[in-house]
């Protein structure tokens, strides 16, 4: 079960055990005179749409009617609207690969000491991660008896970048899917550091 503010998500592998948790969760909101209206309640689906998500009993995947929402806003003039716009990518930063990377100049264009203006660099960094918003992963649920495959991304000077990979059997066939991407920026000290020593601290950052 996911719970977050006004959502409730119940998902079971069995339909038995599915009625058996809509009983008791509705049993639970009883007692408090919590009401749930049947007009926005969808059951037994195979599929659906949740906290910016399309949501499958297989994978996960970005909702692209939100995102379509906030591209077609013209680009930001101001660092309050940069700052309004970041908070939407990364909220997905778990599907799209070298987040940190991408964004970079974009958060630095936030600072204090830094006069907003968007120079060529920066609105590459724009288009490039709302391509990414849009032709972003589909990703698949850990299946925790396969073995995982983690790779590692120290190559780049401005950060370190992960992404967790497995081979599940997918409509009979097997597949290598993404599960998720993580990726963040360099600190000053460990921006010194050399490749060998970037490698180990991306490593033991992404375990």
């Amino acid at each position: 079960m996911v719970v977050y503010t006004y959502y409730i998500i119940l998902y079971s592998e069995k339909w038995e055990d599915h009625v058996k948790y809509i009983d008791r969760v509705l049993s639970k909101c009883t007692p408090i005179n919590l009401k749930i209206s049947l007009k926005k309640c969808n059951i037994g689906q195979q599929e659906l749409l949740a906290l910016g998500h399309k949501v499958s009993g297989l994978s996960l995947e970005i909702d692209q009617n939100k995102v379509a929402e906030v591209l077609q806003k013209p680009l930001q003039r101001n660092i309050k609207e940069m700052q309004s716009f970041l908070g939407f990518p990364s909220y997905y930063r778990s599907h799209i690969k070298r987040f940190a990377h991408i964004t970079s100049s974009l958060y630095k264009l936030c600072s204090k000491d830094v006069v907003f203006e968007i120079a060529k660099e920066r609105r590459k960094a724009y288009e490039r991660i709302k391509y990414e918003l849009t032709n972003a992963p589909v990703l698949i649920f850990p299946d925790f008896e396969p073995p995982f495959k983690l790779y590692i991304d120290a190559a780049c000077s401005q950060g370190l970048g992960a992404a967790l990979h497995q081979r599940q059997i997918v409509d009979g066939k097997p597949r290598e899917g993404v599960i998720f991407y993580i990726s963040r920026q360099l600190k000053d000290s460990e921006a010194r550091y050399g490749a060998t020593q970037t490698e180990c601290l991306c490593l033991v950052w992404a375990l």
